[in-house]
């Protein structure tokens, strides 16, 4: 029975267009469809490779590993403290063998020639004597390394020939000098080799702001000396910069 225009529609697959523009952006290539389905558009985007994209994951990853590898190592750097500082200045200033005398406390580093069994380090008692393989004590205090070497080794030759002998002071334990008040870095100096005020306030790092360089006083005993710093500096009265002993005491008001 053939159906009425008014009653029956015949069945339609639905209309589909497609047209279709190629694009490339910054590396990616696809294709951009405009398609058209039953009157309604709707857009598709297809990537065919992620080369954008991944790029900037690259970029921003290497960024990230990056700042992690600075912070890391910036974090690893050791920080100097004041008692690192010092000793770093000490390390750099070692005693003259030939003028500095070896006092109660000190350490010393005895070293034979192809004798490691006689060689080692050695501290000075309080008696001012240090104990030694064959030769038993002797005595080291009042005496520069160079005098102690030469004293070992003329007591080991009556066991070897001709032995050669060098002292070398490992650490300043007997002599000190003091320095407190107004600078970076106060605190208690060994005395290594003679010692003007001038070079210990540059030791101690130098003045804080608010420090009176030219009311400096140094103490010895009931003895008291008076040191301006900028007149030193100028080369104005230039006997104020006295050598140091042991026990001096330097206030920086």
């Amino acid at each position: 029975m053939p159906c009425l225009e008014t009653t029956c529609r015949t069945a339609r697959a639905p209309s589909r267009r497609k047209t279709g523009v190629q694009f490339r952006v910054a590396g990616s290539r696809g294709v951009l469809y405009n398609e058209e389905l039953n009157g309604k558009l709707r857009y598709k985007k297809t990537i065919a490779k992620m080369g954008r994209h991944l790029g900037l994951l690259t970029v921003l990853a290497g960024f990230w590993c990056g700042s992690a590898w600075g912070q890391a190592a910036a974090g690893s750097q050791p920080q100097t403290t004041q008692a690192e500082a010092k000793t770093q200045a000490t390390e750099k200033a070692k005693p003259d063998p030939k003028t500095y005398v070896i006092g109660p406390e000190d350490v010393l580093f005895v070293a034979v020639w192809r004798e490691p069994e006689l060689s080692g380090d050695r501290a000075v008692r309080p008696d001012g004597k240090i104990s030694l393989q064959l030769i038993g004590e002797v005595q080291a205090a009042g005496l520069t390394p160079e005098q102690l070497g030469a004293n070992v080794a003329e007591g080991l030759s009556k066991y070897m020939t001709r032995p050669e002998v060098t002292v070398s002071v490992q650490q300043v334990n007997s002599k000190k000098y003091f320095i407190s008040g107004e600078v970076l870095r106060p605190g208690a100096y060994p005395l290594l080799n003679p010692t003007t005020v001038l070079q210990a306030l540059v030791n101690a790092g130098g003045f804080r702001d608010f420090a009176n360089t030219k009311k400096i006083i140094i103490l010895r005993g009931d003895k008291r000396f008076k040191f301006n710093y900028k007149d030193v500096i100028k080369g104005k009265n230039m006997e104020q910069n006295i050598l140091l002993e042991n026990g001096d005491q330097i206030i920086i008001p």
